[in-house]
């Protein structure tokens, strides 16, 4: 059986079938000699987020031998947080030790979560929590897919109901960074044996790694691409992302117009304003020339506080002057509510919570 020849993140010889696509799903049902209609029985229950007790339509002897090599659940919930504002924060333990976060936001439209694609960050921005503690390791497409999978059964939803109906990568990591996994997690979630959600409905959050923007506008996917912005200038972007020491603006604009062209799908830009730092009306003008000729947005949203950093957001004024330039300049921009801080679940402040043992 080649496709259960590796092994999982916890060290032991078992893999995570919800790693595994419908066709490997069901090269491995023909492997262990089952009917071939055990692939779509087993596929669904991997998506509902059951464990092997609950897969009450295979047989006991099917079930045994599953287990024998394999885990079906690769992400357990431990604690959820409510907020005022209608939105949830979840601890997800993983099988390792490793805790992540992850938010449910809740919109007229539907609900939205925000999933993490690693166990800490190694970007370094200075205003986000998730890099904190540096590069713990990535997650497996089936662990970022099985956060999905256990708050839609949180919610009530299984294979046949479901309660997510939109999905940002902007959780814990840089998706990029974990390409491979990242890319078939996209695959299997928005596959038509899955739970079939469209890619017009994800969101993929970048720093702007370049080579990776390239890759996955030649995938042909219809994904969402977001840039982590934050500022107009190289020099006040290497200070606050480090990242751009290695990309700097112009690529990254050059690889967003590409990622547009190939895509049809217009750019958003992400842009966290820091107190006397990217808010100013130079800012802004240079915004303008930045985002011309292509299709492009700007989401823009005070700083998120992070006690372990010492960035303050923008006080209201400087943001009224901010935004009113914008408008002056005819930039196409939304200021966006903030959803979660009270939970320490908004935008920059998810992180690897606490370890196994704390």
């Amino acid at each position: 059986m080649e496709n259960i020849d590796k092994k999982f993140a916890d060290g032991t010889n078992k893999v995570l079938l919800t790693d595994f696509d419908f066709e490997e799903i069901r090269k491995l049902v023909t492997d262990l000699k089952e009917p071939g209609y055990r692939a779509g029985q087993l596929f669904q229950w991997l998506i509902s987020g059951e464990d092997f007790s609950g897969m009450t339509n295979l047989s006991n002897s099917f079930r045994q031998k599953l287990s024998s090599f394999s885990r079906a659940v690769g992400i357990e919930i431990i604690k959820n947080l409510p907020s005022k504002d209608g939105s949830q924060k979840f601890l997800y333990k993983l099988f390792d030790g490793n805790i992540i976060e992850g938010v449910l936001m809740k919109y007229k439209y539907g609900n939205t979560l925000c999933v993490s694609t690693q166990v800490g960050c190694r970007m370094g921005c200075a205003f986000c929590a998730s890099g904190i503690d540096g590069l713990i390791r990535n997650l497996s497409a089936g662990e970022i897919a099985g956060q999905v999978y256990a708050v839609n059964k949180f919610m009530g939803g299984n294979s046949q109901k479901r309660e997510i109906t939109n999905i940002v990568l902007m959780g814990s990591g840089e998706p990029l960074d974990n390409y491979e996994n990242t890319l078939k997690f996209l695959k299997i979630i928005t596959s038509k044996e899955g739970l079939n959600i469209s890619q017009r409905n994800i969101s993929l959050s970048t720093c702007g790694l370049t080579d990776g923007i390239y890759k996955l506008a030649d995938e042909n996917m219809a994904v969402n691409l977001c840039l982590s912005l934050h500022a107009p200038f190289d020099g006040i972007r290497n200070k606050i992302m480090p990242v751009s020491k290695k990309y700097d603006l112009k690529s990254v604009i050059d690889a967003c117009k590409y990622y547009f062209e190939k895509s049809g799908r217009r750019v958003i830009f992400e842009y966290a304003l820091i107190d006397n730092v990217n808010d100013s009306k130079e800012c802004a003008v240079k915004l303008k020339e930045l985002l011309k000729g292509f299709s492009a947005h700007l989401n823009i949203i005070r700083l998120n506080y992070v006690k372990e950093k010492k960035l303050k957001p923008s006080s209201k004024e400087r943001m009224e002057i901010f935004t009113e330039e914008l408008k002056r300049q005819g930039v196409s921009f939304t200021i966006r509510r903030t959803i979660g801080a009270e939970i320490g679940g908004a935008c920059g402040q998810l992180r690897r919570s606490y370890s196994n043992n704390e």
